[in-house]
């Protein structure tokens, strides 16, 4: 037995109805080593590591680890898996929404006191070094895990991890999609630490960029097959899209920009207590405004408010220059005015239902006449924009929990355009999107403006919001601390964006 693999992945086929989601996988992963592995949605990653973590069974090969004791063993199921020092962190969050920090950091190991009553000073106290730690320490851990923007949601499920002992391998999913910098580079220095104690990393990222700044080796799967492991020195980005897509990919922010037209919304002093104050901003035809902040700037909370699924406390929304009450979602698209939410599993989808009707789920009034459905254009606008967006799946009866994590946003953008809305807010469109997909976004956003829709763009991710963006707004702690226009932003660089953002 070779002590310096930890993991080994042996012709591993995994089948869904339908769909050959992995088709004889074979990887070894070495102790101490940061392995990426890449590919388009529906390449087959998630199904790899739900193999692996014994929440999938593959119906062909085996998946062994190394023991440590001089034999290899097959994971039954996710006990199994954890108690041979392997753990996740999920590309959607996974924890207990409803418990506290605390209760998800200790649950099922909640410690007891010698009259066998549970120990909350010492929950509460070890948890506080965890958060001291991650460097989160402005969450209590009393705190409801619901009360918690989704990034510092992501960074709860990465700090529990260094709660477990005998750790051999820890699978990181998209981990970064919604933090912001200085939340990246607390988990790089957390998987130098892991590596340091010879635990092994899969790490699973759209932003090529984390690839090269903290991965040993690079593994591709393209449609469920393997294409190839290299060392992470042996590539470059354009070589890694080529694997991944087949083809390279330009310059994904360059897309054309059109003279504004005509204002179709404005806010003015729009204020919401403890998330934001005297918000106010306009939009126009054919414009695209970007929203950038860290985390707890309020980006999000206002959205929402604009979209009736919060109300403010103060302020007015003028939408075509007429003022507007907007008192929940159904006002907001009478107003034409529509939405993707940050978390597409929690607030864009119905998960047990079919792509079909997760298309249509909002504009279900547009093909119905006294309340009954015409199912023939319920079809043939669900395969429309299956087909216009991209959409990977075998039929559009396919429920939309079977499909790819970016497949499931391409779900979720489709639904949103299906609506015809003259504003779109776009929360974090391309978290968990391959850069295939990323571009075919962007190409939408780019239609959207030729056709004089306006278009907010909200980005944790910086090239992403400063490329596409005509305006950028920027937020901190509730407030606008700064705007760019165009030019501004051509000359910018991430660094002048932070140093606002943070001021």
């Amino acid at each position: 037995m070779d002590n310096n693999i930890v993991l080994k992945i042996q012709n591993v086929s995994k089948i869904y109805p339908g769909v050959k989601a992995l088709d004889r996988i074979n990887i070894e992963l070495k102790r101490g080593e940061v392995r990426a592995l890449l590919g388009e949605n529906g390449a087959g990653k998630s199904t790899l590591i739900k193999c692996v973590m014994g929440v999938e069974k593959a119906d062909e090969g085996e998946i062994l680890v190394n023991s440590g004791t001089g034999e290899w063993k097959q994971p039954k199921n996710a006990i199994d898996a954890k108690e041979l020092g392997l753990y996740a962190n999920y590309q959607h969050v996974n924890i207990a929404r409803e418990l506290s920090v605390a209760e998800n950091y200790f649950m099922g190991k909640l410690p007891k006191n010698k009259a066998g009553v549970i120990d909350w000073k010492k929950v509460y106290s070890d948890s506080e070094k965890v958060l001291e730690k991650f460097e989160i320490d402005e969450i209590d851990p009393r705190q409801p895990i619901r009360s918690l923007p989704a990034a510092l949601q992501e960074m709860v499920t990465i700090s529990k991890i260094s709660l477990n002992d005998n750790i051999r391998v820890v699978i990181f999913d998209e981990p970064t999609a919604l933090l912001e910098n200085d939340k990246v580079e607390i988990l790089y220095q957390y998987i130098r630490e892991l590596k340091k104690q010879n635990v092994s990393i899969i790490y699973i990222s759209h932003r090529l960029e984390e690839i090269f700044e903290i991965c040993d080796s690079v593994t591709v799967l393209k449609d469920g097959k393997f294409v190839g492991t290299k060392r992470i020195e042996e590539v470059d980005k354009n070589s890694l899209v080529e694997m991944m897509v087949g083809r390279t990919v330009e310059n994904i922010y360059n897309i054309k920009h059109f003279e504004p037209g005509k204002e179709l919304i404005r806010i003015e002093g729009l204020t919401r207590k403890k998330e934001f104050q005297d918000i106010s901003f306009h939009v126009r035809e054919g414009e695209i405004l970007g929203f950038f902040g860290l985390i707890g700037a309020g980006r999000s909370e206002v959205m929402k408010c604009l979209f009736g699924i919060e109300l403010p406390d103060s302020g007015k929304i003028y939408v075509d220059g007429k003022e507007t009450v907007i008192k929940s979602p159904k006002d907001a698209m009478k107003n034409r005015i529509g939405l993707i939410p940050e978390d597409r599993q929690v607030e864009g989808l119905a998960l047990e239902l079919s792509v079909k009707m997760n298309i249509n789920m909002s504009s279900y009034d547009m093909i119905s006449r006294a309340g009954i459905i015409n199912i023939a254009k319920e079809t043939e606008r669900a395969n429309d924009f299956v087909k216009r967006v991209g959409v990977k799946t075998p039929s559009v009866g396919q429920l939309v929990k079977n499909l790819s994590g970016g497949n499931q946003q391409k779900v979720v953008v489709s639904k949103l355009l299906c609506r015809d809305p003259e504003i779109f807010i776009f929360d974090e469109p391309t978290v968990g999107v391959d850069v295939g997909a990323k571009q075919e976004i962007y190409a939408i956003i780019e239609k959207l403006t030729r056709n004089g829709k306006a278009v907010i763009l909200i980005s944790s991710y910086l090239p992403e919001v400063m490329g596409l963006s005509d305006r950028l707004i920027i937020m901190s702690e509730g407030k606008i601390v700064g705007e760019m226009d165009n030019e501004e932003l051509k000359q910018a660089t991430e660094k002048d964006v932070m140093a606002v953002a943070a001021s």
